[in-house]
């Protein structure tokens, strides 16, 4: 059964991460930039959009961590903000265009849980963690750190020097990702200390908030 549950979970996030990459390219395409649909990225097929850490590696680490988060992300779909009509209007919206699906999807899992109550256990339990990992996906994303989908939501449209080299310092920002995601709990574990990973005190109070909302 454990296995069933990871495999499930591991299922329910990957398939969050894809319709949250491929909501940023349909919201890119409705304003009038093609590059994701030519790059083939407006599909379901989960080899076009597999990063081999986020969307493979990270989880069945978070999952064998068993710390009760489990997330990821997929390969960024190209997006080309000078083809939008609108900047930065549209640049927003496009940026935003996955946390918006993911928390719809997560609100959509949550009335199915709460009002079909005779569902298969099997079908229950999967639409339980699609329901957790889009909302999970949805606050991590709104995080603002690069290449995040939170650090243009908050800095990208600011024209600024400082903004842009912040909203394209990537490679800092999956370091800082990593430290929080990985490095914080190990260290906490292996030092026998109850730290509690910044990272997964935010999103658990996040996730927490939202079903009071919904009124789980």
């Amino acid at each position: 059964m454990a296995f069933v549950g990871s495999l499930l979970s591991l299922t329910a996030i990957v398939l969050a991460i894809i319709l949250h990459e491929m909501a940023h390219g349909y919201a890119a395409l409705i304003l009038g930039d093609d590059t994701a649909k030519k790059a083939g990225r407006l599909t379901l097929n989960p080899l076009h959009h597999i990063d081999p850490f986020g969307t493979v590696l990270l989880p069945l680490i978070l999952v064998g961590l068993n710390n009760g988060i489990v997330f990821g992300w997929a390969k960024p779909v190209p997006v080309n903000f000078h083809r939008l009509r609108n900047n930065p209007k549209d640049m927003l919206i496009v940026s935003g265009a996955g946390v918006f699906v993911n928390f719809v999807l997560a609100f959509l899992a949550g009335l199915i849980l709460k009002f079909m109550l005779f569902l298969p256990d099997i079908l229950y339990l999967f639409i339980f963690y699609f329901f957790i990992s889009n909302l999970i996906l949805a606050f991590f994303n709104l995080l603002p750190i690069p290449p995040l989908d939170g650090s243009k939501l908050f800095l990208g449209w600011i024209n600024k020097k400082w903004a842009i080299q912040y909203v394209s310092s990537e490679y800092y920002g999956l370091i800082s990702l990593m430290i929080l995601i990985i490095i914080i709990p190990m260290v906490g574990d292996f030092l026998g200390l109850s730290v509690i990973s910044p990272l997964h005190w935010y999103l658990s109070h996040s996730l927490s908030w939202f079903i009071n909302i919904i009124g789980g």
